[in-house]
């Protein structure tokens, strides 16, 4: 007796780590391959927010922002200026991931209803799932993503001496700044799980929206269909939750200006003061160049997902249990020759369904 409840929960181990393996490796990699592909548009949308519009000539197009950005950085920096930050970004996203996909499915067993005869989510419970495991993930790489920050605005400060890399950043930080000047901004990025709380209840309403249109299952829905859904699900978070992250980079960007002043005391001076000079624009400064590169990230991020899962799940073994035990480890749950019976199998299409967000 002893002996197989040993045995379950070693089976049970493996397939917890197969499945962490699967999903960060898969959710890591796909990040960072959009994040290769956009981060010409990321540092711009960083430079936007914290130090406004760039000087343009007098031709007055508003469509050339982003075009006289692009010439300012390379005339200025080079090919290389846009990518400044692509390292501290592409690390992040290894931890980002693996910490939001395991508190997020832990979360989401907690707080799922086993009343609901769907096996599904409330939008509630979503909210909840999603924000908390935004919550742990932002604590968790707060750091690199000032490192970020810094990096690609750095080569628009003259009086400023460069960081050479993440590390040596790392090391100044701590160093001139103390362990707090790796967690500036922490507080409105904290405020900004209020983006996956949204993203999240409108992504899983979208999918169910195509899939009942498409007379199909939610797992079912093609590369194109998932894209489209996350597409419009993270365009609509963004924009109603944008202006957190232009007070997040300024905080975050502020230390590394010497020899002057503190610009912004905390969260709500910053608020207060680019409300004064700036007006509500202020607050969503770079916001057209972060709409611009949050489709081509979506559908990059999602179609290399789903290849990269796939490709995980049929190359890492299974133990020999496992369609016996649980049909949700085989990765993308379709139909299965066991008694499970429906609403199991619509609980398990719903979680891995959710496994999928930019």
């Amino acid at each position: 007796m002893s002996s197989g409840g040993g045995g379950q929960s070693s089976f049970s181990q493996s397939i917890c780590i197969r499945e962490i393996i699967c999903n960060g490796g898969a959710g890591a990699a796909a990040g960072a391959i959009a994040a290769t592909f956009v981060c010409p548009l990321d540092v711009i949308k960083t430079r936007l927010q914290v130090h406004g519009l760039p000087q343009t000539s007098q031709s007055g197009v508003r469509g050339s922002v982003i075009i006289t950005s692009l010439q300012n950085i390379i005339r200025n920096e080079g090919l290389k200026g846009l990518y400044r930050g692509l390292s501290p970004t592409i690390i992040a996203l290894l931890p980002n991931w693996a910490v939001y996909f395991t508190i997020y499915e832990q979360l989401k067993g907690l707080v799922t209803s086993h009343d609901d005869n769907s096996g599904q989510l409330t939008i509630g419970a979503n909210m909840v799932a999603a924000a908390g495991a935004g919550a742990a993930t932002a604590i968790t790489t707060n750091p690199l993503w000032v490192v970020k920050t810094r990096l690609q605005t750095q080569g628009m400060r003259t009086g400023v001496v460069p960081y050479t890399g993440v590390l040596s950043a790392l090391r100044r930080i701590v160093h001139e700044e103390g362990f707090r000047g790796l967690y500036s901004g922490v507080l409105p990025s904290l405020a900004g799980i209020s983006h996956v709380a949204i993203q999240f209840p409108a992504y899983e309403k979208i999918k169910s929206y195509m899939a009942k249109k498409g007379d199909t299952m939610v797992d079912h829905l093609n590369p194109t269909d998932v894209a489209i859904a996350s597409s419009i699900s993270k365009v609509l978070a963004s924009i109603m939750t944008y202006p957190h992250e232009v007070v997040r980079s300024r905080l975050q960007e502020q230390g590394q200006v010497r020899n002057t002043q503190v610009q912004y005391a905390g969260v709500v001076d910053c608020i207060r003061k680019v409300f004064q000079k700036e007006g509500v624009s202020g607050f969503y400064r770079g916001c057209a160049t972060n709409l611009l590169r949050t489709t081509p990230s979506a559908v990059i991020t999602f179609t290399s997902y789903e290849m990269i899962h796939r490709f995980l799940n049929q190359g890492l073994p299974q133990g020999t249990k496992n369609s016996e035990v649980d049909p949700r480890y085989d990765g993308h749950v379709k139909s299965w020759p066991n008694n499970r019976g429906s609403v199991e199998d619509n609980k398990l299409s719903q979680t891995q369904s959710n496994k999928i967000t930019p």
